[in-house]
């Protein structure tokens, strides 16, 4: 029987892929026979260390440092890949950064740093592997979006907007993706326990563990599994959709 999750043979890109979400993703990616490259921001030791524990391991993995919000660290980013794996079949748009501020409090610094990550972020490097992928008629594009994008949070505008943004971006691009064989989907997570969410105030946490009905906040390997999904064979019928582990923040 075919394995519809395996990744064997297939060449991978992975933002925000030293830590958190993004590293449980770098692993079961690998775990399940894909070449990865991942980028990272200002993260060397992290990076470092990842790429020799999947290397003790057999694995084919590369950390590259670059800042998503940045066109020509972007482009940067992307030649260093293709170099490294050649083609690239899934690309996972999962960096980002956080902070909750009062409306009133946030700067246009605050709100173009935001938006910059995630939204122009994705939009940047989608745009680097995008075509090619198209030109091939195969390719698996994952965003990574927020519950938050749905049911939106105090302290939080700017980041709100942004995941939102992306599930707009995701929905849109899908039009033009799948009729050439690029699956364009995102994954909206809920509260994960990341260096992200622990950067939150303590009364914001305190509030969002109240508000899930499964009484506490998820684990990045819990997440990783959806990407899985997303990128294998498993997921050749989702277009432009946003699933949604979130411990029961949402329900759709």
């Amino acid at each position: 029987m075919k394995d519809v999750f395996s990744l064997k043979g297939r060449k991978a890109v992975v933002t925000g892929g030293s830590r958190g979400i993004g590293g449980s993703i770098v692993d079961i990616f690998c775990a399940h026979g894909a070449d990865v490259a991942f980028c990272h921001f200002g993260d060397a030791k992290n990076a470092a260390a990842k790429c020799t524990k999947l290397r003790a391991q057999g694995y084919g993995v590369h950390a590259i440092e670059c800042d998503v919000a940045d066109e020509a660290s972007v482009a940067a980013m992307a030649a260093l890949a293709k170099k490294e794996l050649s083609q690239i079949d899934i690309l996972v748009n999962c960096a980002g950064i956080g902070g909750d501020k009062p409306f009133s409090s946030i700067t246009v610094a605050d709100w173009d740093g935001m938006l910059g990550v995630h939204l122009k972020g994705t939009f940047l490097v989608t745009r680097q592997f995008f075509a090619d992928m198209v030109s091939r008629s195969y390719g698996r594009v994952i965003n990574f979006s927020s519950q938050l994008a749905y049911k939106g949070a105090p302290g939080l505008a700017h980041y709100c907007a942004a995941k939102a943004g992306i599930v707009g971006f995701t929905r849109a691009l899908s039009y033009e993706g799948a009729p050439h064989g690029v699956m364009v989907n995102a994954i909206a997570p809920g509260p994960v326990e990341t260096e992200l969410l622990m950067g939150l105030s303590d009364e914001w946490r305190a509030m969002k563990l109240a508000e899930l009905p499964i009484r506490r906040f998820g684990k990045v390997e819990e997440i990783a599994p959806t990407a899985l999904l997303l990128a294998s064979d498993a997921g050749a019928f989702y277009a432009g959709q946003s699933l949604s582990p979130n411990g029961g923040d949402v329900m759709i």
